[in-house]
Formats: structure tokens, C-alpha cells, sequence
């Protein structure tokens, strides 16, 4: 189990944290294991002896902090960890080297330190996306002038059509008319 086990009356004075320390009071309710009272930490609350101090993947945690600690390893049972204290350089070598080995990094990612780097880096990435974007807004200002023109000229077409279809209609009611006339002479 992971149970956080906290401190006697941590909660009234800061100064205390959340760290556990034994209450050792004459009168203390939770050293005397009172109902209602906070739990102390017990032989009970041990975890697996086969799985103690493992990752949550099966593998034993290993700190790495060069090329020789990672040659070391046995990849079938042990993962790396770089140390907090190695830099970017020597990182990417590490990760490098455990990739071949066939070694598993837990921390992999690899930060860089100088924040004009991260700025310099976001620019960049700016500066594609404008491009990018410049290159769709292009393409479909070209699309959008297509489909403008067909729309004029569907709007032509339809103009033509009723133009024929009205001059149909005129000449159907003339002859009509024309037919009248002819039956009352």
C-alpha cells in the first residue's frame, strides 16, 4: 500500500508539515490507537517483498549518470534513470547508447537550459506555421475564385435559360391567341 501516514496535529500548526514523526505524548490519542484518530504506520502496511522498491513496469529503477553505468545495466531486469545532474549533451548520448542496447529510459525528454534556445526554437515554429498558413490561405483563395466563377457563370447559364423559356412561352401564347382569333372569325 501507499498510505501517507501524517504527522500529530499537522494540520494546527504549520510548522509541522505533513511529515510523520511518532506522537510520543503521556495523553496522546492517536499513540494510543484511538477510534477516530489517524493511523500510525505498522508492520501491516508493508507492500509485496516481490515487488518492493520495483517501477510500476516489473523493472528495477536504476540511476544512470554515464555511458559506463548504462553499459552496466541488465536490460531484462532494469531500467535507466538519468540523473537529475547530467546535462543535455551527455543525456542525448545516454539515450542514444540505451536505444542500441536496447535499454528503457524512464526520463527521456531533454530540456534545454538556455531560454533563448526555447525562444529562438518557438520562433521557428512560428515562423513555418505563418508560411504554412500563408501557402493554405493561397491555395484556397485560388479555390474560393473557382468557385466564384463557376457560380457566375451557373448564374449566366440560368439567365440564358429563362431568357429561351419566356420566349417559348410568348410564342406558345401568341400562337394560342392566333388560334382564338382564327375560331371566332
Amino acid at each position: 500500500m501507499n498510505k501517507k501516514f501524517k504527522r500529530q496535529e499537522y494540520a494546527r500548526y504549520k510548522k509541522l508539515g505533513v511529515k510523520w514523526r511518532k506522537p510520543r505524548g503521556k495523553s496522546s490519542k492517536m499513540r494510543r490507537y484511538e477510534a477516530g484518530k489517524a493511523a500510525m504506520p505498522s508492520i501491516g502496511y508493508g507492500s509485496n517483498k516481490l515487488t518492493r522498491n520495483l517501477h510500476p513496469s516489473g523493472f528495477k529503477d536504476v540511476i544512470v549518470h554515464n555511458l559506463n553505468d548504462l553499459e552496466k545495466l541488465d536490460r531484462d531486469s532494469e531500467v535507466a534513470r538519468i540523473s537529475a545532474s547530467v546535462g543535455n549533451k551527455k543525456k542525448l548520448a545516454i539515450v542514444e547508447k540505451a536505444n542500441e542496447l536496447g535499454i528503457k529510459v524512464l526520463n527521456k525528454k531533454v530540456y534545454p537550459k538556455n531560454p533563448k534556445s526555447i525562444i529562438s526554437e518557438s520562433l521557428d515554429e512560428l515562423s513555418l506555421l505563418n508560411e504554412s498558413s500563408d501557402e493554405f490561405e493561397e491555395e484556397n483563395d485560388d479555390v474560393i475564385e473557382e468557385e466564384e466563377n463557376d457560380d457566375v457563370i451557373e448564374e449566366e447559364e440560368k439567365e440564358e435559360n429563362d431568357d429561351v423559356i419566356e420566349e417559348e412561352e410568348k410564342e406558345e401564347n401568341d400562337d394560342v391567341i392566333e388560334e382564338e382569333n382564327d375560331d371566332v372569325k
